[in-house]
């Protein structure tokens, strides 16, 4: 059996809003960040927008999300509050060997939400994306209903670009008919899209 020291970094993200005296403010917090509605304004002292990982607004925490939620801070505060956070088909990679990447809903949301939707699953190791490379960790699981795509999680190579190409599908409500019969580049994560969905 192959030993190795192994050190798991797990801690998270975690505000840095102690050192802020949001207390004094009357800004309310908790664990995860300053509670805010969707406008990513104080729930409660308005003048106070929160944004990225300062903000307890339900979004991952996650770099691009950071970026987008400072853009929209910023034109709620220029233009009054005229745009909510919509996270709609954000994604999100462990950069682990290999990677593990997801977007959208899991199994059990979609259950609780009460959709009726199909599983597409299989293990991909043996297919060639995953044996050129030599990955004998590959598969992949998506969720459709009617033909829209409501998740996709997926492990193997490129696991972290080919989840973009579900969040995007996601985001612009690309259906998975679509999808399956586009043409992509061989011998890519992607160009498997037909036989996935």
């Amino acid at each position: 059996m192959f030993e190795a020291d192994v050190v798991v970094h797990a801690a998270g993200r975690a505000p840095e809003v102690d050192d802020l005296d949001l207390s004094a403010a009357g800004v309310e917090f908790d664990r995860r960040g300053i509670r805010v509605n969707g406008h990513l304004q104080s729930v409660s002292n308005p003048v106070v927008y929160a944004a990225g990982d300062a903000a307890n607004s339900g979004g991952l925490p996650e770099t691009p999300l950071a970026q987008y939620e400072g853009g929209l801070v910023a034109e709620n505060i220029v233009e009054g509050n005229q745009r909510t956070a919509d996270y709609l088909g954000m994604a999100s990679v462990v950069y682990s060997i290999p990677a593990l990447g997801a977007v959208g809903m899991t199994e059990e949301e979609a259950h609780t939400k009460g959709l009726n939707f199909t599983v597409n699953q299989a293990d991909t190791s043996g297919w060639y994306s995953a044996r050129r490379v030599a990955e004998p960790a590959s598969m992949y699981k998506i969720l459709i209903d009617s033909d829209r795509i409501l998740g996709a999680h997926l492990l193997g190579p490129e696991a972290d670009e080919f989840a973009n190409v579900f969040a995007l599908a996601i985001r612009a409500d690309v259906r998975a008919d679509a999808l399956k019969h586009a043409l992509f580049v061989y011998p890519t994560q992607a160009s498997n899209m037909a036989w996935m969905l």
